[in-house]
């Protein structure tokens, strides 16, 4: 069988769902870390607050919430694409990172990904090792 003709590994997790992920993570990895004793005034500031990091940040609890509500097949391969997007592991090892990530995988998994400073570049390389794009995705709901 030729290179080429290698199917790409089968995802329990819908790719739309990885999108959204690095939409997300994307916002987050925006900001700034913030200081909420800044003494600054919204009215003064043009709301360069926004860009602001904040413990309750709504961009960071829609993000962790979505996360926590993957089941445990998904969080294997978000984790996988993680690690193949970081050149950890290449397309042909793909069953020995989604091994290796089934058995670390628990509670604090939600809290490891955010702690990734390049999360959503990690999950964008992952999906494009494996053949497919969030403009994919854009595409077919268009």
């Amino acid at each position: 069988m030729a290179e080429d003709d290698k199917e790409a590994p089968s995802l329990e997790i819908a790719v739309e769902k990885v999108c959204y992920i690095i939409i997300k993570a994307r916002e987050f990895d925006a900001k700034e870390e913030g200081d909420e004793d800044s003494g600054s005034n919204t009215a003064d500031d043009g709301e360069r607050e926004i860009l602001l990091d904040f413990p309750d940040d709504p961009t960071y609890l829609e993000l962790r919430s979505f996360l926590e509500s993957l089941n445990h097949d998904e969080f294997v391969d978000l984790l996988a694409l993680v690690w193949l997007g970081r050149g950890d592991y290449t397309v042909e090892e793909w069953q020995e990172v989604i091994a290796e990530a089934r058995g670390i995988v628990d509670k604090k998994a939600p809290e490891y990904l955010l702690g990734i400073p390049l999360l959503a570049d990690f999950l964008e390389e992952g999906l494009n090792a494996l053949g497919l794009s969030c403009e994919d995705e854009e595409r077919e709901h268009l």
